[in-house]
């Protein structure tokens, strides 16, 4: 199994797993690959560096477990991939949230504008509705007193993960 660090033209980290490294060819190839945050069609493998503990089998299971009781101080090297786990944790709760509302929100499409009127003026049932609106339907809703929060939802967001 490869586990590959992968990210789309918008920058998004995240990862894959493969069987091989023609199998992740493959599916790039024909276009199987998508940003689980953006759903970009363009992603690329990262540079990673397989992590090498060459010295525990040269330790005793003694001096191990006399160094797992010690403070262990943080080296350099160790505090590189903070920035990306962090950017990965956030994806993944960004996503996380993009997905509840998926599963709380009625998607009216095109109609957003026009439904969330209804609503407000209690023409329509009170829920919870998500959809398209252009700039000027939403500047208009504002103007009239209804509340709207534009929020891009990454196509992965509606979809369950395989």
């Amino acid at each position: 199994m490869k586990v590959l660090n992968l990210q789309c033209a918008a920058q998004h980290g995240f990862e894959g797993w493969f069987a091989s490294e023609a199998e992740f060819q493959r599916q790039l190839a024909e276009g199987l690959l998508t940003c689980p945050v953006c759903g970009d069609h363009t992603v690329h493998k990262l540079p990673s560096a397989p992590r090498l503990n060459l010295n525990a089998s040269r330790e005793s299971a003694s001096a191990v477990q006399t160094k797992r009781s010690e403070p262990h101080p943080v080296s350099a090297s160790e505090g590189v991939d903070a920035p990306a786990t962090n950017a990965q944790a956030l994806h993944a709760a960004w996503l996380k949230l993009a997905r509840e509302v998926v599963r709380q929100t009625e998607d009216v499409g095109s109609a957003f504008a026009e439904e969330a009127r209804r609503i407000h003026h209690g023409e329509a049932p009170e829920r919870g509705i998500r959809g398209q609106a252009t700039v000027q339907e939403t500047l208009a809703l504002v103007e009239e007193g209804i509340p709207v929060l534009p929020l891009p939802l990454p196509a992965a967001a509606k979809e369950t993960l395989q």
